[in-house]
């Protein structure tokens, strides 16, 4: 598989205390490459969650949700190339039997080890592989660094993710790293396929899931490359308290803003790595909406023209069609008025009050177009509410990977 255009190099990704990691090689699919990777965690870290709102969620997810109610982690299990999502009894067995396996390794309790799958749907996850999978890892622990588990998440990825950031608590510096897989199946209305954060921070449970869930809201639920939500999708942030900063147990506590900013910032930028490695694509886009009459009627908008197939082929064949704006905004179901909206690409406005501008030159427009980056910017023109999120454009290459996705 070629590598997408817009790939971006993975930053150092410093040691986290606290954090050992594993990578092995259980074979879920016909390959030699690392596939499933096991990080184990101190004593006393605390875990924070954005789950997918999939009515079809795979065990794992389901077995996230329950054990975020606990607040506490020592272990992340992470399988690649099989979802184990539709599986019934037989999937859910298997996820049980691993997260119990990887549990008795590190001496710990099941209620603690967080896991998740991604790959195929509708193939339970074979037990035998995902035991073995777990065993070599626990056998390797401590020999793999951030670079090596991203790259043991991927399935159809064509680079691996991470990002890194930083904040002061107190009088000392913390470290938030992240990794994250996601290339299909992006849509995410909670997180987007697998991400996983990490800090030497201490932060109390509540707080780690208040600041990821408001990090979310403006990162991972601001993608979308082609409308469609996985039944695995899982963000998980583990932070293992093992730096010299005070704990952070409310918003109140020093350093509580300056983490929340840096845990908003690293989700942000993992979020954008995801589009940039879209099945297929060439251009990223950024769609930005103001004026609308609320916040939600403003990304509601903006979800309408990022998810919309006719907007995103024609920038991918560099068409600067406005036409097709104006229709995904009239179908997106909220409040608009046609002759106060306004349509800009790049910097250039296009279209005003219900029509095309006087005098319109669409030469800048085309050269914007030919570019990897791209805006769109709509004003409703009704009110305060606005919206960013981000997108990719839609090519032969997406309909290639995902009609031979199996075989």
């Amino acid at each position: 598989m070629d590598i997408s255009p817009l790939a971006t190099p993975l930053p150092p990704l410093p040691a986290i205390a606290g954090v050992r990691i594993a990578t092995a090689t259980a074979g879920y699919k016909r390959w030699t490459r690392a596939d499933t990777l096991l990080v184990a965690l101190a004593p006393g870290t605390s875990v924070a969650g954005v789950l997918t709102r999939s009515l079809c969620p795979s065990p794992e997810v389901e077995l996230c949700r329950a054990r975020l109610a606990g607040g506490a982690a020592r272990a992340l299990i992470v399988n690649a190339g099989n979802s184990n999502a539709f599986t019934g009894e037989a999937g859910r067995g298997a996820a049980l039997a691993q997260g119990e396996a990887v549990a008795a390794h590190l001496g710990c309790a099941p209620e603690e080890v967080f896991q998740a799958s991604t790959g195929v749907i509708g193939v339970p996850l074979p037990v035998d592989k995902a035991l073995a999978g777990a065993a070599a890892a626990h056998a390797a622990l401590g020999t793999a660094g951030f670079a090596e588990a991203t790259a043991a998440i991927g399935t159809t990825d064509t680079f691996p993710k991470a990002a890194v950031t930083h904040a002061m608590v107190g009088a000392h510096k913390v470290t938030l790293v992240g990794i994250i897989k996601g290339s299909g199946m992006i849509a995410p209305d909670m997180a987007t396929m697998l991400g996983f954060i990490f800090t030497d921070a201490g932060v109390a449970a509540p707080l780690l899931q208040g600041m990821l869930a408001a990090a979310t809201a403006t990162s991972f639920n601001c993608i979308t490359v082609d409308s469609d939500t996985s039944t695995s999708d899982t963000v998980l942030a583990f932070a293992t308290g093992q730096g010299a900063a005070p704990m952070i147990e409310s918003m109140d506590s020093p350093g509580a803003d300056a983490f929340a900013a840096a845990l908003a910032d690293l989700c942000g930028q993992l979020a954008r790595l995801v589009v940039s490695d879209g099945e297929g694509a060439t251009k990223r886009i950024e769609v930005r909406v103001t004026g609308a009459t609320s916040g939600p009627a403003a990304h509601a908008v903006a979800m309408s023209i990022a998810n919309s197939p006719l907007v995103k082929t024609a920038i991918a064949g560099g068409d600067a069609n406005w036409g097709r704006v104006v229709m995904a905004v009239g179908k997106a179901g909220q409040p608009a008025e046609r002759d106060r909206l306004s349509i800009r690409f790049g910097t250039t406005l296009v279209a005003a009050r219900g029509a095309v501008v006087p005098g319109y030159d669409e030469a800048p427009v085309a050269a914007h177009l030919a570019g990897q980056d791209i805006e769109i910017e709509v004003d409703l023109g009704l009110g305060e509410g606005r919206a960013r999120v981000w997108t990719c454009d839609l090519t032969h290459g997406y309909i290639s990977i995902n009609a031979d996705y199996r075989t």
